[in-house]
C-alpha cells in the first residue's frame, strides 16, 4: 500500500512571480510553456513601477529561449522592433583611436593539431598573416554592415556558419512575452505589494497589495529590479560587492533617433570616465552612458551622452544606479531571484537577459516540490556562481587590459588587482597563446581570444606543435579561409535589406 503524501514530497500548488519586465514575464512565458497548465502560476505586477531597460541587446543563447517557446523569429522581430546583432564593436578600450569586433561565432576551421588560432598566431607573430577579424564571417559581415541567417543547407560554407543574436526594444519584449504567457494561463494582478508574509521558518508565505489583497503561494520568484522585495527586503539574504573590480556605479540612458549607420552590431565605447552603448533597432538607437561616479559627475555624464547621439534624442535622460555584484544566494527559503534582483552586472557583454534566461533554465532543472531540497537548492547558487563569477571576469578583462593613460579612471583600471582566476587565464595566454573554457563557461577561447588580442595583450610564444607543419602550408590554409570568407560577406544582403524583406517592423 501506497504511504499517504507527506508535504515534503508534495507537489508546488501556487507559483507567484513578483515583478513584470523582462525579468518577470521571461519567467512566466517559460514556466507557462514548461509547466503546460499544471500548476497556478501567478504575476504581480505595477504599471506604475518603471523597468530599467538597459537589456536591449542580447547574446546568441537567445534563440534557444525563443526555440524552447516556439516563437516564430520573424514574428518577434517585428514585434519587438528589434535588428539582428553579429557581435560587439569595442571602441577605445585598449588605446585611443583603436577599435575591434568581438564576433559571434567560430575563427577559421579546426584543422590539424591544435586550434585553428595557434597557426594565425604563429603567422601574425611574424607578420605573416591578416589581422584576425578576417578569419571570422561574422566579423568581416559586421564591417560590410551585411547579415543573414546561417545557411545549414551549405555546412561546408562559411555561411553556415553565421551565428547571430538580436538587439530590441525591451518593453515591447516584455508586451510581447506577456501576451503569451496569459494566453497559456497565468494570471496578471495589477498593484504595489505592501508587506510580505513570512512563515515562521522564515520562507514567505503570502505578499499583501495596496488594496489589502493577499496573493498565497509555495514558490516566489522575485522580479522586483534591483530592490530585491523578497530576496532582500523580506529575507535579507545579503548582496557580494565587486565595485572594486567594477567601479562603474552609475549610468544615464536616452533613445534616439536614427542616423548613421543601421549596424547589425552593439557598440561599447570608451569615454574618460566609463563607457557609453549604443543599440540600433528598426524605429530608434537606444543609447546610454555607464560610469563611475568618483570621476565625473552626473551632469557631466549626461552632457557626454547627450553630445555623442546619432540623432535628436526622443526622451528625457534617464538616471540609474548600481552597485556590481551579486546576492549571496539567488535561491533563498523559497525564493528565487530572476534578473536585476539577483544581481547585476553592467551590460558591456550583454549579458544581463542571458543571465535571466539562466536562471529559468536552472529553477527548470531543480525544480522543487513543496519540501524544498537544501541539496538542490546549494546545487542551484553553486551553478549560479560559477555563472556570475565567469561573466564577471569577463568584463574585467576589458578594464584590466586598457593601455589609456588618459584619465585617472583608465590608470585605476589598468593598475587594479584583478582576481586571481583572470590572472591565470592571462599569464596561459601570454606564455604560448593557450586559452581554455572551464566546465560550462559561457565565454568560448574565441571570445577570449577577441578581447585579449583586440585589447593588445601579445603572447611570447604559440603552440610549439604548430612548427610540425610547414609555414607555406600554413600560409596557403589562412590564404583561402580569408579568401573564401570576403566572397560570402560580398553576396550577403545588407543589414537593412535583410530586415525590409522578411522581418520589417509597423512604423512607430
Amino acid at each position: 500500500m501506497l504511504a499517504m503524501e507527506t508535504l515534503t514530497n508534495a507537489p508546488l500548488r501556487r507559483i507567484v512571480i513578483v515583478g513584470g519586465g523582462t525579468a518577470g514575464w521571461m519567467t512566466a512565458a517559460a514556466l507557462s510553456k514548461v509547466l503546460q497548465g499544471r500548476f497556478d502560476l501567478h504575476l504581480v505586477e505595477s504599471d506604475e513601477i518603471g523597468t530599467v531597460g538597459v537589456g536591449e541587446a542580447t547574446i546568441p543563447m537567445i534563440r534557444l529561449y525563443n526555440q524552447i517557446l516556439e516563437i516564430d523569429e520573424d514574428e518577434f522581430v517585428r514585434e519587438t522592433q528589434a535588428s539582428f546583432k553579429l557581435g560587439i564593436e569595442i571602441v577605445y578600450w585598449g588605446r585611443l583611436g583603436e577599435r575591434y569586433i568581438h564576433g559571434f561565432g567560430v575563427f577559421g576551421q579546426q584543422l590539424w593539431t591544435t586550434d585553428f588560432y595557434q597557426y594565425w598566431l604563429k603567422m601574425w607573430l611574424a607578420g605573416k598573416a591578416e589581422d584576425l577579424e578576417h578569419y571570422s564571417i561574422n566579423r568581416v559581415a559586421c564591417q560590410a554592415g551585411k547579415f543573414m541567417r546561417a545557411a545549414t543547407d551549405m555546412p561546408k560554407s562559411p555561411l553556415s556558419e553565421i551565428v547571430h543574436a538580436f538587439h530590441f526594444d525591451a518593453g515591447l519584449y516584455a508586451k510581447y512575452l506577456r501576451r503569451y504567457a496569459q494566453a497559456r494561463g497565468v494570471t496578471r494582478t495589477e498593484g504595489k505589494i505592501a508587506d510580505v508574509l513570512l512563515r515562521s521558518d522564515g520562507a514567505v508565505e503570502a505578499v499583501v497589495l495596496e488594496d489589502g489583497m493577499r496573493i498565497d503561494g509555495d514558490l516566489f520568484i522575485d522580479c522586483s529590479g534591483f530592490r530585491g522585495l523578497l530576496i532582500e527586503q523580506a529575507l535579507k539574504t545579503g548582496y557580494e560587492d565587486w565595485s572594486h573590480w567594477l567601479p562603474v556605479n552609475r549610468a544615464v540612458a536616452v533613445p534616439c533617433d536614427h542616423g548613421g549607420e543601421f549596424t547589425p552590431y552593439t557598440r561599447a565605447t570608451a569615454h574618460s570616465s566609463g563607457w557609453q552603448w549604443r543599440i540600433p533597432l528598426q524605429h530608434r538607437i537606444g543609447n546610454g552612458h555607464v560610469y563611475c561616479s568618483d570621476y565625473i559627475s552626473d551632469d557631466e555624464a549626461t552632457a557626454v551622452l547627450m553630445a555623442n547621439l546619432d540623432g535628436a534624442p526622443r526622451a528625457e535622460p534617464r538616471p540609474l544606479r548600481f552597485v556590481t555584484g551579486k546576492r549571496r544566494k539567488i535561491w533563498n527559503r523559497n525564493v528565487v531571484a530572476v534578473g536585476l534582483s539577483g544581481g547585476f552586472l553592467e551590460p558591456l557583454e550583454s549579458t544581463s537577459i542571458h543571465l535571466i534566461q539562466t536562471a529559468i533554465d536552472k529553477l527548470i532543472t531543480f525544480f522543487p516540490d513543496r519540501g524544498f531540497s537544501q541539496r538542490d537548492i546549494d546545487e542551484f547558487n553553486a551553478q549560479m556562481d560559477f555563472e556570475f563569477v565567469r561573466i564577471r571576469d569577463f568584463i574585467i578583462l576589458h578594464y584590466k587590459l586598457t593601455e589609456r593613460d588618459d584619465s585617472p579612471f583608465w590608470r585605476r583600471c589598468r593598475d587594479m588587482e584583478v582576481p586571481e582566476s583572470l590572472t591565470q587565464r592571462m599569464e596561459l595566454y601570454r606564455q604560448h597563446g593557450r586559452i581554455f573554457r572551464e566546465g560550462a563557461d559561457l565565454f568560448t577561447p574565441v571570445s577570449w581570444l577577441q578581447v585579449m588580442h583586440g585589447q593588445g595583450l601579445k603572447p611570447l610564444g604559440y603552440h610549439p606543435l604548430v612548427d610540425i607543419y610547414p609555414e607555406s602550408e600554413i600560409d596557403e590554409f589562412l590564404r583561402g579561409i580569408a579568401d573564401v570568407i570576403r566572397k560570402c560577406v560580398a553576396v550577403m544582403p545588407s543589414h537593412a535589406e535583410f530586415i525590409a524583406k522578411h522581418c520589417a517592423a509597423a512604423k512607430m
